[in-house]
This record gives structure tokens, sequence and C-alpha cells, in this order.
């Protein structure tokens, strides 16, 4: 929620409005004007300049709403895997003993193997020349 002081519109309140609509999309400004005529002018400027549409004026509070813009993402290609925390079921060899949960953080170079353990990855093996000539 904006709050629009005794000073009016001004152009610190529009840029917050500004920001708002960006961030939410529907907003609800709240004007400390008695005069009606006054907060009508005001939605209307704040409509107009911020290409919002102005959805609701009831006494003091006014709603307004513009679509959230789509944000760009950078994708880098050089990135690798990152880590990732992984729960693990640790069974225990006496019987009638609840399993142990247990968080593990695996890294972009590790695997998890299938009885729980964490390994690092092997790296591909290098093939000899005389042998890829051959496939």
């Amino acid at each position: 929620m904006v709050l629009v002081g005794g000073d009016g519109l001004t152009a610190n309140v529009k840029k917050e409005v500004d920001a708002a609509l960006n961030a939410h999309g529907l907003i609800k400004v709240r004007i400390f004007s008695d005069e009606r005529p006054a907060r009508e002018a005001m939605f209307q400027t704040l409509a107009d300049e911020l290409g919002a549409a102005p959805i609701q004026h009831i006494g003091k509070l006014l709603v307004l709403w513009r679509p959230i813009p789509d944000k760009d993402k950078v994708l880098d290609e050089d990135r690798k895997a990152g880590p990732r925390d992984v729960k693990v079921l640790k069974y225990s060899k006496r019987a009638g003993q609840r399993p142990e949960v247990k968080t593990l953080r695996v890294l972009g170079n590790q695997r998890l193997t299938p009885g729980g353990n964490v390994k690092r990855a092997k790296p591909k093996p290098k093939i000899s020349l005389k042998k890829r000539s051959q496939t």
C-alpha cells in the first residue's frame, strides 16, 4: 500500500507507485485528502502517467492494476550444475527400527549411489587416436 500525504502527488510518490506496480501488479493507494474531486484527479493522473488501469475508488482508497512485466533471465552457457540437498533413508540392520533420514549435499561433480553414499563423478576416460579412428 502506498500512502499519499499532504504534499499530494509528488515525483517520489509516482516513483513508489510505479515500483509497487512493477513488483505486485495490483496495489492500493491511500490518499489523505478530504476533497473527492482532488482524489479523483489524482486517480486519473496516476492511471494515465503510469499506464495502469483504474480499478476502484472507495473513499480515500484507490486501487490500480498493471500487468507485471516479464523478467529477462540471463543464461550462462558455461554454468555447471550446482549443489543440491537430497534426503536419504538409512535403514537399520536391526528389525523394528525406524529408518534414519539424512540430508546430504551433493555437489555438481558428485553423484548419489543406490546405497545412499556420495561419490565423485569419474572423469570420462580418454580414448587413444588409434581407437578413435577404428570407430
